[in-house]
């Protein structure tokens, strides 16, 4: 822990944060959003911390995530930590989150309510594909590392803007175990 408090006092004193906590830096994009193709689809799968965008049936990008963090399983119930499983559709984009950009994913769905209401729980909600947290996108080469989310999906500030680029609201997502 001290060899990470001394790392991180190091890099903001040499002045490393003005330079990356900018998404809009050029050394934060990965590619001109512009030229990314409208997804037709976005997958999601679990065990191998990948998102992939889809067109034509086709996987045209991939990105790795970070997702909630108990990540084993089906999301049940508000708090558990765990990212959903299943077939949702990306509903809006949220651009003045907590987290770099968002965009909603339509868990729960009305059976999932259901079911959580016959177990007199809450399913939760808020999920989310998201970049990294408000003026820290510069530590995502850690948190990125780990699943450290509450049950979203989390990427670089700079696969963010990629996605948000490509993902219109009304985009299908599946998230698989």
């Amino acid at each position: 822990m001290l060899r990470i408090v001394l790392t991180l006092t190091f890099v903001l004193s040499v002045g490393v944060f003005p330079l990356t906590a900018s998404p809009s830096h050029p050394s934060m994009k990965l590619r001109h959003s512009s030229s990314i193709p409208k997804a037709q689809k976005v997958l999601v799968i679990k065990s191998k911390r990948k998102l992939y965008l889809i067109r034509n049936g086709t996987i045209y990008r991939s990105y790795s995530i970070a997702l909630g963090r108990n990540s084993v399983g089906p999301k049940e119930r508000e708090g558990d930590g765990k990212t959903p499983e299943g077939n949702y559709t990306l509903d809006f984009k949220k651009a003045d989150s907590a987290y770099y950009r968002a965009i909603h994913v339509s868990y729960p769905t009305a059976a999932q309510r259901a079911a959580a209401k016959r177990k007199g729980i809450d399913p939760g909600g808020a999920i989310m594909i998201h970049g990294q947290p408000n003026w820290f996108g510069w530590l995502a080469f850690i948190r990125q590392r780990f699943d450290w989310t509450a049950g979203c999906i989390a990427v670089t500030n700079g696969a963010m803007d990629e996605i948000w680029a490509a993902v219109d609201p009304g985009t299908p997502i599946e998230i698989r175990p």
